[in-house]
């Protein structure tokens, strides 16, 4: 089966909060701890469809949303990469490395934003616009990218219901970046809802495809690690679990792609602790 892709590992834990239409009360502040990992791969979707080296793949992230006003959300989210790779794989193209082994330890694209709900009346409604800043670094002799180098904005529109026990949200939106990267189109939705009384159960399908409007150069060996290069795109579908214990709560997911170019072919695993204050 093929798998969920890199560039979904950053999104994985976020998007278990971020594409929620539902804002939190005026002076709430909700934190979500995660570690994410796509281990030990060397096979991508696309041409090329495999990476130089073995590659493991770790994201630790802080998530949160405060209050601003009933109304209105402000949002972050604080990845810290740590990425490996690994031997040599041996292929009809690479006789010989051309990068060396080696791990980076980095912060990723740091994100800050706004979600305004518009609407509450049976169906929630709600603009959303998120910034990644471009604090990622690249590392030449591994390859070692650990997020865009260029700044990321991300207007979305989140609409959801909420039927009892169950709920329904979908989002859509676009990634629009700079520095010559190509932006995306991107849509989704997640369906789920309480089978015990304490657990949520939550499906969900992202799609990201890309606008193939940009030209960035991407060195060479960024190019054999496959690691935030250009028109990176998927469809994901997975399942998230939620225990939730008063304010604190434990996260968990996981996720597989029906298509991709330009990311790997792994699933991605994540869970996480969280608490309103």
């Amino acid at each position: 089966m093929k798998k969920l892709t890199s560039l979904l590992l950053l999104l994985l834990t976020t998007s278990l909060f971020a594409q929620s239409p539902w804002t939190k009360k005026k002076g709430d502040l909700f934190v979500n701890f995660s570690y994410t990992t796509i281990p030990n791969y060397n096979k991508l979707f696309g041409d090329p469809d495999n990476t130089e080296r073995n590659i493991t793949d770790r994201t630790f992230q802080i998530y949160g949303e405060y209050g601003f006003t009933n109304k209105t959300s402000l949002i972050f989210s604080v990845p810290l990469k740590s990425i490996k790779v690994g031997d040599f794989v041996a292929n009809k193209n690479l006789i010989s490395p051309l990068t060396n082994n080696g791990t980076k330890t980095s912060f990723g694209n740091i994100q800050l934003g706004l979600k305004h709900q518009f609407y509450n009346n049976g169906w929630v409604l709600a603009g959303q616009l998120l910034s990644e800043i471009n604090t990622s670094s690249y590392d030449k002799a591994t390859g070692i990218r650990t997020g865009y180098d260029a700044f990321t904005f991300t207007p979305q529109l989140l609409a959801g219901k909420s039927f009892g026990k169950t709920f329904l949200q979908t989002h859509i939106g676009a990634d629009l970046r700079t520095n010559d990267y190509s932006s995306n189109f991107k849509i989704g939705g997640e369906f789920g809802g309480k089978i015990t009384k304490n657990i949520w159960l939550i499906g969900y399908v992202d799609v990201v495809k890309s606008f193939k409007n940009g030209e960035v150069n991407i060195p060479i060996n960024n190019s054999l690690t496959g690691l935030y290069v250009n028109d990176q795109e998927y469809g994901a579908y997975g399942l998230k679990g939620i225990l939730q214990l008063c304010d604190l709560g434990i996260t968990a997911s996981f996720g597989n792609a029906f298509f991709g170019n330009n990311v790997p072919k792994k699933t991605a695993f994540s869970i996480g602790i969280f608490n309103t204050f």
